[in-house]
């Protein structure tokens, strides 16, 4: 067995417990368990979110700090910045390892370095044990943090035809209440949800997450609205309990970024097809929701208008990566096949 296959099983562990941080927040969930030389789990930890010890530090927080001679094994490389809390890679260097074993290199430009600092030490270093597990549990905090913008779902409920509402403009309920609590649920693991002015001064959304009974999650995204017509003063999202952006342009990948630097990184498009089909065009959709009911309209309003597709050969391959009953209805999960 090689050195990463040894370290497998207590990766396995690792992600599990990195599972159990909260998937929204300007940080990545992290696990680490501290193994003995002889192979005892002397620890584990995880980051519980911002502004709490990081997972290293937290596991070595339950062995006093010292770990003489173990191996931490990190689901994400240690951090080499000082933020809220220390660099993660000087606490292991402190603490005694001899060895760090982890899953994904860091690409955040501030946080990366801790493989060449651990090195430097004189702490042996093997990087990409279950590499693969940990990028997909990973994968929005990654792709935030090397693009520099959030991570991007969009979501839209259509009849099994893909209309998303009758020839009379009526679309309550083109999917059941399975799929609408399923939505709910999804909002509240995103840190922003987003439409644009159309559907404020069409529908006046509250754009909460809710609990079966109507209740607030405890989880709220934030409010964005994109366009040039401002919110009005008497509109629902004015109350919004997580806050409101407005964002008076359509230049969305300006808008991105100006939501990553305000610490978003994941966020719910959920405005109608014109907001939608303007992420598609530009190819800043990660992740595909499409909730199918099953019932055909014959006509009305398409989940998408034109996103620059003239001929099959134009079109923009996607890779299906589950597909789920929700009662009556159908949820597909894609991506970009070209995706990142």
């Amino acid at each position: 067995m090689t050195a990463a296959g040894h370290y497998e099983e207590a990766m396995r562990r690792a992600l599990t417990l990195a599972g159990r941080g909260p998937v929204t927040g300007g940080n990545p969930q992290v696990g680490c368990i501290l193994i003995s030389a002889d192979g005892t789990v002397l620890a584990e930890g995880w980051h519980r979110g911002a502004g709490t010890p990081h997972a290293e530090v937290d596991a070595l927080a339950k062995v006093a700090g010292r770990a003489d001679g173990a191996t931490a094994v990190v689901t994400l490389e240690p951090c080499n910045h000082t933020g809220r809390t220390g660099p993660c890679a000087t606490a292991l260097i402190e603490s005694g390892v001899s060895r760090v074993v982890y899953a994904v290199s860091d690409p955040d430009h501030l946080a990366g370095g801790g493989v060449e600092r651990l090195r430097a030490a004189g702490i042996e270093v093997i990087a990409g044990v279950l590499a693969e597990e940990a990028t997909e549990l990973l994968r929005p905090w990654l792709i935030a943090a090397r693009l520099g913008r959030p991570f991007i779902t969009v979501k839209w409920a259509s009849s099994l035809d893909g209309r998303v509402a009758a020839s009379d403009g009526t679309s309550q309920w083109v999917t059941g209440t399975a799929s609408r609590q399923h939505v709910h649920e999804q909002r509240a693991r995103h840190d922003a949800i987003l439409v644009g002015t159309g559907t404020v001064l069409a529908d006046d959304p509250a754009l909460t997450a809710r609990g079966d009974g109507g209740e607030l999650m405890p989880t709220q995204p934030i409010a964005v609205v994109i366009g040039e017509r401002g919110v009005p003063a008497d509109a629902k999202l004015r109350r919004h309990p997580a806050g409101l952006i407005e964002i008076d342009n359509r230049d969305l990948p300006a808008a991105m970024a100006h939501l990553f630097e305000r610490g978003i990184r994941r966020v719910f498009v959920e405005g109608g097809p014109t907001i939608a089909s303007a992420f598609v065009t530009t190819g800043l959709v990660d992740e595909y929701l499409i909730y199918l009911g099953p019932i055909l309209l014959g006509a009305g309003k398409l989940a998408l208008e034109n996103i620059g597709v003239s001929s099959i050969h134009e079109a923009r391959p996607l890779r299906i990566t589950s597909v789920e009953r929700l009662g009556d209805d159908v949820l597909i999960v894609a991506r970009p096949k070209e995706g990142r």
